[in-house]
């Protein structure tokens, strides 16, 4: 089965969520990453889900017919160069449903492009590799989507390592 690359689509800030909606309800395949934060109203605790690149999802389509994509509502534009949308490596779409499926911690971090690289050999995220970083007896794991120069980090336990 040959499909499409996934492709970083920038739509308006706090429409993430509609639409990616709106995007499946036309049958493409989108992914919008999101985590839980907490946020206090008046006398009580809310979980919100967030974006985690706010502005941004990803979606796989035909790159020969993008107007369906354009002309959703709160699409502002295809990340490319000229005409031609960049593609997003699949191993970091997967890397990014992979950790968001193991339950794990995770927060927006700001894009690491150097630093010592750690590989996971166990644990929920066994096989991923990223930038090591540790804190307070606890270590981070940065891992980026290189195309929005954007990361997020996983709290990482020290036997995954």
């Amino acid at each position: 089965m040959n499909l499409a690359p996934w492709c970083a689509i920038q739509v308006r800030r706090n429409r993430e969520i509609e639409t990616s909606r709106l995007l499946r309800e036309k049958g493409y395949e989108q992914f919008l990453p999101l985590y839980k934060i907490c946020r206090r109203r008046a006398n009580r605790v809310i979980e919100l889900e967030t974006p985690l690149f706010p502005g941004y999802l990803f979606c796989r389509y035909d790159w020969e017919v993008r107007s369906p994509i354009v002309t959703t509502r709160g699409v502002l534009r295809i990340v490319g160069m000229g005409n031609r949308p960049a593609e997003v490596p699949e191993e970091e779409i997967e890397m990014l449903r992979r950790t968001l499926d193991a339950k794990v911690d995770v927060e927006p971090w700001p894009y690491l492009q150097k630093g010592e690289v750690a590989y996971l050999q166990s644990g929920p995220l066994r096989g991923l590799h990223g930038i090591f970083e540790g804190f307070d007896r606890k270590f981070r794991l940065i891992l980026s989507v290189t195309l929005l120069q954007r990361s997020i980090a996983v709290i990482a336990e020290p036997e995954w390592l």
